[in-house]
């Protein structure tokens, strides 16, 4: 995770004055992180028409995700490599929609990983940024069910390790990750391209 501080300009949501939050379990707050992020990519993968498959034991990546289309070129169907991560820790300034980029930090190891190129499968990171109370992550009501914040992607083909044991990565805020998204990307790499 990112080591920095929270945007003190991020609403806590719109729950009533003097609304108390119901009890919550103990489990871990980075282990409720990484359940609502896999939340996430099972709902965009759903809505893009893609199928998932989760390596196992995994080796750094969490996730093979695949499209199947006619306009695919080499094949049918087409598969990415998905590392997801997720923080509530980002730099104080203005709301994150108003900035190109974010920085996120990687293991230079990990790094290496999602950097390699060539590749016969393509990588991708995906980093949900998450609000600090787990009373804002979620929404539902008779018609949505609205997770907050976002997810951003990037491909890092190619980024060069810079720190002695982790390196900052930018994450471009343009790279909103929905099944719009996903959809572009299969189709890119379904055509012969990258990510």
């Amino acid at each position: 995770m990112a080591l920095a501080q929270p945007d003190p300009a991020t609403p806590t949501g719109s729950r009533p004055p003097g609304h108390t939050p119901p009890g919550r379990g103990t489990l871990a707050t980075t282990a409720c992180m990484e359940t609502l992020q896999i939340g996430y990519l099972h709902a965009v993968a759903a809505a893009a028409g893609c199928s998932l498959a989760q390596p196992f034991p995994d080796n750094g990546i969490d996730w093979h995700v695949s499209h199947s289309a006619p306009g695919h070129t080499d094949d049918n169907e087409v598969t990415i490599k998905v590392q997801l991560k997720s923080t509530y820790q980002l730099p104080p300034r203005t709301p994150l929609r108003a900035a190109p980029t974010f920085g996120f930090t990687l293991d230079n190891d990990h790094l290496a990983k999602l950097a390699r190129t060539p590749v016969s499968v393509h990588k991708i990171l995906v980093v949900m940024i998450v609000p600090r109370a787990r009373d804002d992550w979620l929404r539902a009501g008779h018609d949505h069910l609205a997770l907050r914040h976002c997810c951003y992607w990037t491909n890092l083909a190619g980024h060069p390790v810079t720190g002695r044991r982790r390196t900052t990565v930018r994450i471009p805020t343009s790279r909103v990750f929905d099944d719009r998204a996903l959809c572009e990307i299969m189709t890119r790499v379904g055509a012969g391209g990258r990510p």
